[in-house]
This record gives structure tokens, C-alpha cells and sequence, in this order.
């Protein structure tokens, strides 16, 4: 069977990757990811990405320690959309820190009340 590899050209080089936490199905975050991300990611276990705002590669967790390591990997059914299912290994995903000083189990910790307004799940 052949190597698979993304659809990474549909979208001008990034797709999407989902991560989720493997044990309890809870989306933590979502990052872009390139050729060099994905190839990285498979090579180390490790979820990888692509940052667009410093435009390199970014492995999570360099920097926090926070890593997130590869349980599983699925691809959604056009080639372009890949869900990371991982064992985090430290205290959160997000980047951000309540105010605690404490690093964010999922970047997903806010929500929209009816009335548009930001609700902090996490404060």
C-alpha cells in the first residue's frame, strides 16, 4: 500500500489539525499544519505545526514543556483535515494561563453566551 500523505496542496499548503485528547475526547486545541510539520510529527510522536503568525515550525511544548505526544492519527474524508488524538504530557495545551498562573487544559475555554458575550470557563 502506498505512504499516505495530506492533501496539503488544496488549501495552499496548510490544513488543519484537530487536536483531542485521546482519554477523554476533549477538542484541547487546533493548529496548521505543512509537509515539514507533518513529517515531523510522525518522526517524533510528538504533535507538530506550522505557526502562522512567526511563520516556523513549532513543535508544542519546546517552550512550556507541555507536549503533546501521538496516540493516533485520522484523516478526514477529502485528504485535508487531520485529527491529532494525543496523551498530553504536562499541565495544558493552550498557550494561555488563568489567572492562576496555570496553563490551560484546552485553548477551547471560553464560551458565547446568548447574549454575545465571552464566558471564561477557566478564569
Amino acid at each position: 500500500m502506498p505512504e499516505f500523505v495530506p492533501d496539503f496542496a488544496k488549501r495552499g499548503g496548510l490544513i488543519p489539525g484537530v487536536v483531542q485528547d485521546a482519554a477523554t475526547g476533549e477538542v484541547l486545541m487546533l493548529g496548521w499544519v505543512n509537509a515539514e510539520a507533518w513529517d515531523r510529527t510522525l518522526t517524533t510522536g510528538r504533535a507538530t505545526f506550522w505557526s502562522t503568525s512567526r511563520n516556523e515550525l513549532w513543535e508544542k511544548g519546546a517552550t512550556s514543556g507541555d507536549w503533546l505526544k501521538i496516540v493516533e492519527v485520522r484523516v478526514d474524508c477529502d485528504d485535508d483535515t487531520l485529527l491529532y488524538r494525543v496523551e498530553p504530557q504536562g499541565a495544558g495545551a493552550c498557550h494561555t494561563k488563568n489567572q492562576a498562573g496555570k496553563a490551560r487544559k484546552s485553548c477551547f475555554y471560553r464560551t458565547v453566551a446568548p447574549d454575545r458575550t465571552l464566558v471564561n470557563l477557566d478564569p
